[in-house]
């Protein structure tokens, strides 16, 4: 029989609403979501032995979360703060390591550590690097950046980047440049491979075999890549590869390419190339704007998987192991989504325009 000492525990719907959805979601945390079960079948008449057996709690904690519940309500369920030591460290010091390390440098470095600021702030090493956490402060990084001088900077972003967002029909936009001077690098004595616990081993010097010029073409909407190889990167190289290009591509097809402002591709062998072949336009990035051209990408991924590591005696072996690996790309493509608007580009770099011209140098 319930318990008459028992305080009758009454829910709004709103509650059980509430009470029900923490039981049945499953990012619901199990503490809460087992509360809300005694809750809810002491809301149903059960006492509070009764409910300790049926859901297996000893039945102090059934009582205790009944009266939290009767005190507070819903907000009685979750866990309060857990008591600590109190703070050591004033907002105003706080405030004064963030200023340091943003707007000055050590005497004898380029950059602040936390053994040094810890000394010159006369804080532990430990409090620093928590307030650089917290700040999301990372003085030992640094990342590069170069802000194009192209007076077509704007018109040239927002060609580019349209033909990436709203390419045009019955044609394909092809992203397309040279990795010049690719190294035949084999090793001064042999690799050591793997072992359990023990890494890939390569003597740090190397032997040079001679280099090649990797030409790639990268199709926008399939990830599909064209490539040639080449001894050097003169126009008469580049006249070739768009010739390639050409065979390639279905002759119904109109052809946009988007290039860097390599001087080869602006010569007047091209032009009269390109006058012979009016399928085919080209579109520049701005200068110095090299992230704006998605085979960039591409060549960032064959260096990975293949070039940086890799161990070719002879140019031969090099090409070879190049088309290789394009065909078992172009078996399996992946294409690179573009994302960013014009817009978006333009107000993130003025962003920059605007920290540069408040940084004092």
């Amino acid at each position: 029989m319930p318990n008459s000492n028992l305080a009758a525990l009454q829910l709004t719907e709103d509650e059980q609403d509430a009470l029900r959805r923490w039981v049945r979601r499953p990012s619901t945390a199990q503490a809460l979501a087992l509360r809300s079960r005694v809750v809810l079948r002491c809301a149903e008449g059960g006492s509070n032995s009764v409910v300790a057996a049926e859901l297996g709690l000893h039945r102090n904690t059934v009582a205790k979360w009944r009266s939290r519940f009767l005190a507070d309500r819903l907000d009685g369920l979750l866990d309060e703060p857990r008591p600590g030591a109190p703070r050591t460290i004033t907002d105003e010091r706080v405030e004064e390591v963030v200023v340091k390390t943003l707007e000055t440098k050590p005497a004898h470095a380029t950059h602040w550590s936390t053994r040094s600021m810890a000394a010159a702030s006369g804080m532990s090493q430990t409090a620093v690097s928590r307030i650089w956490r917290a700040f999301g402060l990372k003085p030992h990084r640094q990342e590069t950046f170069k802000l194009s001088t192209d007076p077509q900077f704007v018109e040239k972003v927002r060609d580019v980047v349209g033909l990436y967002l709203n390419p045009p029909e019955r044609a394909l936009v092809l992203c397309v440049d040279e990795k010049t001077q690719v190294q035949a690098l084999d090793r001064s004595q042999p690799v050591i491979p793997m072992m359990p616990g023990t890494p890939e081993r390569v003597t740090h010097d190397y032997v040079r075999a001679g280099t090649t010029d990797l030409f790639a073409a990268l199709e926008v909407a399939t990830g599909q890549v064209i490539t040639q190889m080449h001894n050097q990167h003169r126009t008469v190289e580049f006249r070739k590869f768009l010739t390639a290009i050409d065979k390639a591509v279905p002759a119904d097809l109109d052809v946009h390419l988007v290039c860097d402002n390599l001087s080869t591709h602006k010569t007047e062998t091209i032009h009269r190339w390109l006058v012979r072949h009016p399928r085919f336009h080209l579109h520049f990035t701005p200068t110095g704007s090299s992230w704006l051209n998605l085979v960039e990408r591409w060549f960032a991924e064959i260096t990975l998987k293949l070039l940086r590591r890799g161990v070719h005696q002879s140019v031969q072996a090099l090409q070879h192991d190049i088309r290789r690996w394009t065909r078992e790309w172009n078996d399996n493509p992946r294409p690179y989504v573009w994302t960013k608007t014009a817009e978006d580009i333009l107000e993130s770099l003025a962003g920059y325009c605007i920290r540069i011209n408040d940084s004092g140098h």
